[in-house]
């Protein structure tokens, strides 16, 4: 399975326009086959990053499912679409994802994925994103795999985050050592102190991955996103 990661720059006077471009466009239009499903839209969160921003991940079942939804807009059916959504926003920035083979989330059935629109709670989402050290990716990898995740799982009743899936760029990427860190925030109320204060001693000291993983990769990027209510994952 691969996964088509999108990074939108909305104009701000449009940004309800391309939401519905998503919803009541790519969405359904996905829907019409067995080869993708839209799973996620969410917005970058106001006052954390880049303005207008929205982030879309879209689930494919193979390489000739992506193949075949290049063709379809870039000659086919939605390419007429693509030229109209391109109207509401000033770029966009691609990379197609893999799941590495201990992610928490390997294969997703499409068939599973909402497609009607159904509303409900938005849910709040942190995507980190790293680049390893040169010739580090696999180590960066392995201490994510021992350290990173079980660690999150050991502090399941007070941990802020819930790791649901772990992604690699694909070959071809703009960066090919990239790592993305896919988690659901579990708790919104702890954010504030997050943002207020310096992290204490003991989550920085020798141990820690906050420590530790300065030996594989010390670039890294976090963005805080609010999925749509509408958003087919959550």
């Amino acid at each position: 399975m691969l996964w088509l990661h999108e990074l939108h720059t909305v104009s701000g006077r449009h940004e309800e326009d391309f939401e519905r471009a998503y919803r009541d466009g790519w969405m359904p239009e996905l829907a019409r086959t067995d080869d993708a499903r839209l799973c996620w839209f969410l917005r970058v969160a106001h006052g954390t990053g880049r303005a207008y921003q929205v982030v879309t991940l879209t689930a494919l079942r193979d390489g000739r499912a992506y193949e075949r939804l290049a063709t379809r807009v870039q000659r086919g059916d939605l390419r007429a679409w693509a030229a109209d959504t391109d109207r509401w926003r000033h770029e966009v920035q691609g990379k197609l994802l893999l799941t590495v083979d201990w992610s928490p989330m390997r294969a997703l059935d499409l068939a599973t994925v909402p497609t009607d629109g159904r509303v409900h709670e938005p849910g709040l989402y942190m995507e980190d994103s790293a680049w390893p050290y040169e010739g580090k990716l696999d180590e960066y990898l392995d201490a994510a795999r021992t350290h990173y995740a079980p660690g999150l799982e050991r502090r399941t009743a007070r941990s802020l985050l819930t790791l649901l899936a772990v992604f690699q760029a694909a070959l071809g990427a703009p960066r090919r050592r990239e790592v993305v860190l896919w988690q659901r925030v579990d708790h919104p109320e702890r954010l504030p102190a997050l943002f207020t204060r310096e992290l204490p001693p003991e989550v920085r000291a020798p141990g820690s991955w906050m420590q530790d993983a300065l030996a594989v990769r010390d670039d890294w990027e976090s963005r805080l996103l609010r999925s749509a209510d509408w958003s087919p994952l959550g």
